[in-house]
């Protein structure tokens, strides 16, 4: 089952604090959502970026209307039809960790918007982060907060982001 996230539900912010670091819930996170991707409320991942753009441009790149294709439950958009065949043929060497929530988000437990223009690959893998002071965070010990990602998404994936708070 898979569930839409609005991107303006009119929900206030809220902060969310651990591991000494400040968030703002961002508002296309449903707090009663339960899917493990970030999407809007027309099911776009990643805000309409390529997810294969950063492997092969090195840079976040807008995808277009045209060269979309469906992935559990969650639509994505590509920049040209090279990647989207490429996306398609193998979409787990591309998809965003975390389902697109902020990587540092999942290593503190919370799931939290990925902006797709504050990223890194690592090991062949894509990471969002919420913004560039997260990223910061995230950048300080990547190999520990991916090891604390990977061991917190089990439990936090299909839970709603206010269960998390």
């Amino acid at each position: 089952m898979s569930f839409r996230l609005s991107s303006l539900a009119g929900f206030s912010a809220v902060f969310l604090v651990a591991g000494g670091i400040a968030v703002t819930q961002a508002q296309a996170v449903v707090p009663q959502s339960t899917s493990a991707v970030d999407t809007n409320e027309t099911g776009l991942a990643m805000q309409g970026y390529d997810a294969v753009a950063y492997f092969t441009d090195g840079k976040p790149v807008k995808g277009k209307p045209d060269f979309k294709a469906e992935h559990d439950g969650a639509t994505y958009y590509f920049a040209s039809a090279d990647h989207l065949q490429k996306f398609t043929a193998n979409p787990a060497a591309y998809l965003p960790q975390y389902g697109g929530f902020c990587a540092m988000g999942a290593a503190i437990g919370r799931k939290v918007e990925g902006d797709p223009t504050i990223w890194k690959v690592v090991d062949q893998k894509l990471y969002l982060n919420f913004n560039p002071d997260v990223a910061v965070r995230w950048n300080k010990d990547i190999p520990g907060n991916v090891a604390k990602a990977d061991g917190n998404w089990p439990d936090i994936r299909n839970k709603t982001p206010k269960e998390l708070e």
